[in-house]
């Protein structure tokens, strides 16, 4: 929406229709909305010199009378929104904060090798001959095996041994599924791992979790397993995220009007 200003000059206008200069920009919105006497300052300007001979309209007065209040009144709403935005993050941080130390099963294709074994899900719409190769945290090819695999979900587990016979380093391992049908066409195939939560960076958009070393999306997650010992972060930030979404619910009411 255009909002307008008056003249500085005392030039009476020429005409009643010009009345006002067109203002652009988010420093004369701001104006208007921080400093409301300022606005009444140039309206009674404009009535101070108008033409006696062709007065305002009264139509045009009115008319920027609302469109004056109508952008203070939206720039108050979106400092709210902001507000609300603010919250609604700061409520999910917190939220995420609680999977720290958890166990979970989440989508993706990179476990951890520990205690001489790495485990992965994976699941095919159809029966099919799965080519399955394991790469080590440089990317290179580790090892390589195929079998035969059912429809549904089912397991992968490797003891760390490679192509070779030589037992691997404990570390992180990523897994690469490629299956065939019967008919020779592809079957598409999904991997999930199973791990525990060991961080969580709230500044990425969206909240990430660190599961094996690597960062997934809070929402790749599918099952949680065990929830883990007590977290002391979440509880020294609960009651600060309680105080948070009571004023959050206060704003909203306060914008849409319940009560």
């Amino acid at each position: 929406m255009t909002t307008t200003t008056l003249p500085t000059s005392t030039t009476p206008a020429s005409t009643s229709g010009t009345t006002a200069t067109a203002v652009t920009g988010a420093a004369g919105i701001g104006n208007i909305a921080g400093n409301f006497d300022e606005f009444l300052q140039l309206l009674t300007t404009q009535l101070q010199n108008q033409d006696p001979l062709s007065p305002l309209d009264t139509n045009q007065f009115t008319q920027q009378l609302v469109q004056f209040a109508s952008v203070e009144q939206q720039i108050n709403m979106n400092t709210s929104l902001s507000t609300l935005i603010s919250l609604q993050q700061t409520a999910q941080a917190t939220s995420a904060l609680n999977f720290i130390g958890t166990t979970v099963v989440i989508g993706g294709n990179t476990a951890q090798l520990a205690n001489g074994q790495a485990s992965w899900n994976y699941a095919v719409s159809s029966p099919a001959t799965a080519t399955i190769n394991v790469s080590n945290a440089s990317g290179q090819l580790v090892y390589s095996t195929t079998q035969a695999v059912q429809p549904g979900t089912q397991s992968f587990v490797w003891n760390g041994v490679n192509s070779a016979g030589a037992t691997m380093p404990a570390g992180a391992y990523t897994i690469s599924i490629s299956a065939t049908g019967a008919n020779g066409q592809a079957v598409p195939v999904t991997t999930q791992v199973e791990g525990v939560v060991t961080g969580v960076n709230v500044n990425a958009n969206p909240i990430t979790l660190t599961v094996n070393g690597q960062a997934y999306p809070l929402n790749q997650i599918t099952q949680v397993i065990s929830t883990g010992s007590t977290n002391p972060v979440s509880q020294a930030v609960s009651s600060a995220a309680n105080a948070g979404q009571n004023l959050l619910n206060g704003i909203t009411n306060a914008v849409t009007g319940s009560q």
